[in-house]
């Protein structure tokens, strides 16, 4: 998965950005129009977008509702709109911050580095007696270790941590698998039957991974 996706069809700003970002040892990834940055999103996922409005085809706007269709990564818009409409219809369809342009490049990442570790550093997630050591990467019910291969705990913590969000099958397989991968999407559907058995007390009747019919997953 990526840390950052920057949408952005000025080259010079998105270079600069990612240069400072890849110092700071962030993965992250360019998309100059906001078709290509929905292609690279259910591709491989990201943890935050940094979004610009005016873009060529798609604009900014509906990439951020797009996207929080099906994701509760974080969002912010960086435009030179600096307008209440514009700052208003970016936060109510999903963004999580509305900056304008011009920015500061060292409060702008102040604002990333603060995301990050208020969001994504946790050493463990826990929610109904399910348990994740983020750092160990085990996973406990009611207290007792479980055994779980490397992807059952990679798709289980994505399903965690995007909790009563409906994940389309497509983004699950290639956010845990990969585009490269040689497995097909039918490895999905074992996964999520083999932690059903691992997690739930019925697995039959599930109550955490609840089946999106003919769309995809969801942790509840």
């Amino acid at each position: 998965m990526l840390d950052i996706i920057i949408v952005e069809d000025n080259r010079e700003i998105s270079t600069v950005l990612k240069d400072f970002l890849e110092q700071k040892r962030y993965a992250v990834a360019i998309a100059e129009t906001g078709e290509k940055a929905l292609e690279l999103f259910y591709t491989y996922g990201s943890r935050l977008l940094i979004i610009d409005i005016m873009l060529n085809g798609l604009d900014g706007f509906s990439v951020c509702s797009k996207i929080r269709q099906s994701s509760n990564a974080h969002i912010l818009i960086v435009s030179a709109r600096g307008s209440k409409e514009d700052k208003l219809k970016g936060l109510l369809i999903g963004a999580d911050d509305y900056i304008e342009k011009p920015y500061d490049i060292d409060i702008l990442l102040a604002k990333i580095d603060g995301i990050f570790k208020r969001k994504y550093a946790r050493s463990e997630l826990i929610d109904q007696g399910i348990g994740l050591d983020l750092v160990k990467e085990t996973v406990t019910v009611d207290g007792k270790m479980i055994e779980v291969t490397a992807k059952e705990f990679d798709l289980l913590r994505l399903l965690m941590e995007n909790k009563g969000i409906n994940l389309q099958k497509e983004y699950l397989f290639q956010s845990i698998w990969g585009s490269d991968s040689d497995s097909e999407l039918q490895t999905l559907t074992v996964h999520i039957k083999r932690l059903r058995e691992k997690i739930e007390k019925d697995p039959k009747n599930p109550k955490h991974i609840i089946t999106q019919w003919g769309k995809g997953y969801r942790y509840e």
